[in-house]
């Protein structure tokens, strides 16, 4: 089971062994402690070194919360609950699911780079620290939080033994022969003239390649002495620190400075195509870009790192504001955010169109590396009220970050705010009423019935005066699926038939599509229908494994394995359900996941394991908890949650069946997932005497029509 996210270590860890011991000292004395110090002083490394020896003394482990790239002050909540790993459907707020989730278990939280966004941290953490007894937070940034209980632990610069030595190993890294040979006396000098700052010291390090010892420090001495005198009231370190910036800076070449400036935009990872389209330009050609940041990487002013997505690179934050201030003196800064804006908005319509495919677990893993940079491109969007349809159009367009990846709360937050207002101009009304169907979409999982109709209303009744047939059809799909959640069978099959139809004749044909069709299967076998439903759920099923699509492949499955199970087949059943379960927690999808765990639950209790069935029962209650009402609020999704909570209850007794109950709703969602694709079934478990539950009673058809006249063409 996962317990952390925080990153493993690239390089070796030199030094600060006291700083070490004593962070963790303080760790285990209080519950909020806050490592502050100047940038490039090793704040984060620390950080992250004491938390994972800590990492033991929590029952839920260390997270990593990574503040730096955020600007949005109102994803704070959010930005914690993604750190976290939690997926939350519901209307709740973040803060209630960080609460509700933290209260009772132990876990150490690291915040980073919160200095920017303190007044919206500190109550934040605040609140956390007072509902959750279990909590503990290591901050890291530039000032205290000043919060009650806060213990602010100063980080100073590395010491004259520890700095040498973190200058000897990584100038040996750096591939300098001559590192061990180099004159002490001297390193010494260069470390003391850098003030032991640990960035400082590894960008001279960086250079020893190219220039000994006693090149860099004549260089300091007699090229750098204006920038170190020049930042009049700052402190004699931060003047180091800029001096050892700007004596990067001066050593690159031009090529190489235009580069680090550009890159600045960034607020995230980046990939080398983005930094091909983004910076390149007349004065850096394409074909130099990847010669040009090599040469960036070489120095230390950029990192790579590996991420589930592949290779990424990334600039320290004070590398990149340095680079910002040249961008703003070039006056290009705006003209390369609306470059960097316009390739994420290609990525999120490719991420789109690669979503129905066999790439759609690489399109989620992009996502979630571009997620930075994409928030950043729509808040340059909101930015300026005209530019509000390229908003609307990048919020509605990544429907499958927030409906498929579990992101329901931080699409709701985009896509409100792109709404807010009137639409300037009819040619972009496309963008606003994809972004009202998306809306509508993303409200109705979240039980927001009022905002759903508002949105799907506005998107149906512009579309059909403006003839934008492909909207209405969203829009109508949609209100089915309303329908379908609250229990309206009838009108549920009628609006997404209708949905359908229109798709077809219209020639779209993608995941959303491809769901309306398992979505009619599931008002179809709920009206009694099994046969139609089935016909429906193997076509889907067929195309998406003709397409490589895995994520409306799922909800197809779902309904085959009830078919299957109603018809005595349970190993069938078991095996659709396991792949349903494995898909959907690959993709984070918690709506998909429960119901399948609801309904293996079942099925274990028809192979004779009621006990098994009532763990596994327990263990989808916090699921519930996460997305919303259980089973949607609605009586015939309860069906097979009720009819095993019946027989397994009747064959266990009311303390037995209790006591499996509680113990599934404590499993965590990792635990509870590997619990349901487990062969733990026992048979010496099995209850004597036990027989399978029989299918719960559905609606009957209310006309004669048989299944095939029901079933739509494709």
């Amino acid at each position: 089971m996962r317990r952390s996210n925080l990153p493993a270590e690239l390089n070796r860890f030199i030094g600060r062994v006291g700083e070490e011991r004593e962070l963790s000292r303080l760790l285990g004395e209080s519950r909020l402690v806050t490592v502050v110090g100047m940038g490039g002083v090793g704040k984060t490394r620390l950080a992250l070194r004491a938390a994972s020896a800590a990492e033991k003394r929590y029952a839920e482990g260390a997270w990593l919360a990574d503040l730096s790239a955020l600007r949005d002050p109102d994803l704070v909540a959010l930005a914690l609950v993604e750190a976290l790993g939690l997926t939350d459907h519901t209307l709740r707020t973040p803060e209630e699911t960080l609460v509700d989730h933290l209260a009772a278990r132990r876990t150490l939280l690291v915040v980073d780079g919160f200095e920017h966004l303190v007044e919206e941290c500190a109550p934040l953490l605040r609140q956390l620290l007072e509902g959750c007894p279990g909590l503990s937070v290591l901050a890291v940034g530039r000032r205290p939080l000043r919060l009650a209980g806060e213990t602010v632990f100063a980080l100073a610069p590395m010491g004259g033994e520890d700095a040498e030595r973190l200058f000897l190993a990584r100038a040996a890294a750096h591939g300098d022969p001559a590192a061990p040979a180099a004159d002490p006396a001297a390193v010494r000098e260069l470390c003391l003239r850098l003030d032991g700052i640990p960035l400082a010291v590894e960008l001279a390090a960086a250079r020893m390649p190219l220039l000994t010892v006693e090149q860099v420090l004549r260089r300091l001495d007699d090229r750098f002495r204006l920038l170190t005198d020049g930042a009049r009231g700052a402190p004699p370190r931060h003047q180091t620190l800029r001096t050892a910036i700007g004596w990067s800076h001066e050593l690159c070449t031009p090529e190489e400075r235009l580069l680090w400036a550009r890159l600045s935009v960034f607020a995230g990872p980046f990939d080398l195509e983005a930094v091909e389209y983004v910076c390149a330009g007349r004065e850096l050609p394409p074909e130099r870009v990847l010669d040009v940041l090599g040469g960036l990487l070489a120095q230390s002013l950029v990192v790579r790192e590996i991420t589930p997505a592949g290779p990424r690179y990334r600039m320290v934050a004070t590398v990149a504001a340095y680079g910002a201030e040249w961008l703003a003196a070039l006056g290009d800064t705006e003209r390369m955010r609306r470059r960097h804006r316009d390739w994420y908005v290609g990525l999120a319509t490719w991420c789109e169109l690669e979503w129905f495919s066999p790439r759609q677990a690489e399109v989620a893993a992009c996502l979630d590396a571009a997620l930075p940079n994409l928030r950043a491109a729509l808040e340059l969007c909101l930015e300026r009220p005209d530019e509000a349809h390229l908003a609307q159009q990048l919020a509605g367009t990544l429907w499958f970050a927030w409906v498929g990846c579990g992101r329901l709360a931080e699409g709701r937050h985009w896509l409100d705010r792109s709404l807010d207002g009137e639409p300037t101009e009819d040619e972009h009304l496309s963008a606003r009423l994809k972004a009202l169907w998306v809306l509508g979409y993303v409200a109705i999982l979240q039980g927001d019935g009022t905002a759903a109709v508002a949105a799907l209303h506005e998107c149906g009744e512009r579309a059909r005066a403006t003839g934008n047939a492909l909207a209405e059809a969203y829009a109508t799909h949609r209100m089915g699926c309303l329908a379908l959640l609250t229990d309206d069978m009838r009108r549920a099959e009628e609006l997404i038939g209708r949905a359908l139809v229109a798709y077809r004749e219209l020639g779209e044909l993608n995941s959303n599509v491809l769901m309306a069709q398992v979505e009619l299967a599931m008002a179809r076998v709920f009206l009694g229908d099994l046969e139609g439903a089935v016909a429906l759920c193997v076509d889907a099923r067929e195309i998406c494994e003709e397409r490589g699509e895995r994520w409306t492949r799922a909800y197809a499955l779902y309904v085959l394995a009830y078919a299957a199970w109603t018809r005595g087949e349970h190993g069938e059943a078991r095996a659709l359900l396991t792949e349903c379960v494995t898909i959907n927690h690959t993709f984070h999808d918690l709506v998909g996941l429960v119901l399948a765990i609801e309904l293996l639950a079942l099925v274990t209790a028809s192979e004779g394991d009621p006990s098994e069935a009532a763990v596994l029962q327990g263990a989808a209650l916090p699921v519930w908890d996460t997305v919303g009402l259980q089973l949607f609020g609605s009586g015939t999704f309860n069906g097979p949650r009720a009819l095993c909570a019946r027989e397994a209850g009747e064959l266990l007794g009311a303390e037995r069946y209790g006591a499996s109950v509680r113990e599934g709703q404590g499993l965590s969602l990792d635990a509870a997932v590997d619990r349901a694709l487990s062969e733990r079934r026992n048979p010496a478990a099995r209850v004597p005497g036990a027989r399978s539950p029989r299918p719960f009673r559905t609606r009957a058809p209310g006309n004669p029509e048989n299944a095939e006249a029901r079933r739509l063409p494709h």
